[in-house]
């Protein structure tokens, strides 16, 4: 389990230096807008460097266990992510219409169906609400399309998602550590998370893009998802763990709707946002 979580930050620490030179970058810059909090074009491939670390880490666990039980499970997060990878890349580069977006986040949530990760009851602490079917299905695709959206707001900062990424799959490693497969992978996706981090962190010299938020906040989902099912963890924990971006997120949304303001255009409102603009920088907020 160390080997392919080592190799995995590796592999993305070097990814992570390489693309991070603008000479090969494939020319895909984020520029300042208006929610922007840095000032100069930077190189948005960062999630390609994340998962070619995955892709690593997981190839080297298929070669010493290719037995594990939750591989299963890893095949049907696979057939969820590819075209959420590929359309996020595209709107790297040239920009995907919302609608299509939103599609793709859809059926990569039924990726999660499919892989029967719904839950029968809604565990809360002290309480367990049984739960309709179809509810729980419509919870589990406003879940994961939710999840997906949230991580794509909340990367806006150096460091910020991919310290989440780190430190929130780590502590489901830890949660799960009585699934072997299932600590593995986690820990696949946080060592990965950290050899981006290296070059992320302020000042940050690569970002993640939409490729990278994308696939991370869908992993987040699965994750929890899966974790839960197995009974590895209460679902709230998981929701504990990734809390600082999910009630950022959800708050801030809420507080735009309530204010008829027109939450699909870019802001800064996010409570991230506002204390590096009080003069907190990124580090300290991170």
């Amino acid at each position: 389990m160390a080997v392919d979580s080592v190799l995995a930050f590796i592999a993305s620490l070097a990814l992570s230096s390489r693309l991070a030179s603008h000479a090969f970058s494939l020319q895909i810059l984020d520029r300042p807008n208006a929610r922007s909090l840095h000032g100069q074009p930077i190189p948005r491939t960062g999630g390609l460097a994340v998962l070619g670390g995955i892709f690593v880490g997981i190839l080297i666990t298929l070669l010493v266990e290719a037995a594990l039980p939750s591989m299963r499970i890893a095949g049907f997060l696979l057939v969820g992510l590819i075209p959420l990878v590929l359309v996020s890349f595209q709107d790297d580069r040239v920009g995907v219409p919302a609608r299509w977006r939103v599609l793709v986040h859809l059926l990569a949530a039924v990726s999660l169906l499919t892989a029967n990760l719904v839950p029968g009851s809604l565990a809360l602490p002290g309480l367990a609400l049984a739960l309709p079917t179809w509810v729980a299905i419509l919870l589990v695709l406003l879940f994961v399309v939710w999840m997906i959206n949230l991580y794509n707001f909340m990367d806006g900062m150096d460091g910020f998602a991919g310290g989440m990424a780190t430190i929130g799959f780590s502590a489901l490693a830890w949660l799960g550590w009585a699934d072997a497969g299932f600590a593995a992978f986690c820990l696949i996706v946080a060592a990965a998370s950290a050899g981006f981090l290296v070059h992320n962190f302020p000042p940050a010299k690569i970002f993640l893009g939409d490729t990278g938020s994308t696939a991370l906040g869908f992993l987040a989902a699965a994750f929890s998802l899966w974790g839960a099912k197995d009974g590895l963890f209460p679902f709230w924990v998981a929701l504990l763990v990734f809390s600082p971006f999910i009630v950022d997120a959800t708050v801030t949304l809420l507080r735009r709707l309530l204010r008829g303001e027109k939450v699909w255009e870019a802001h800064r409102s996010h409570y991230y946002q506002r204390l590096v603009l009080l003069g907190w920088g990124h580090r300290r907020t991170v």
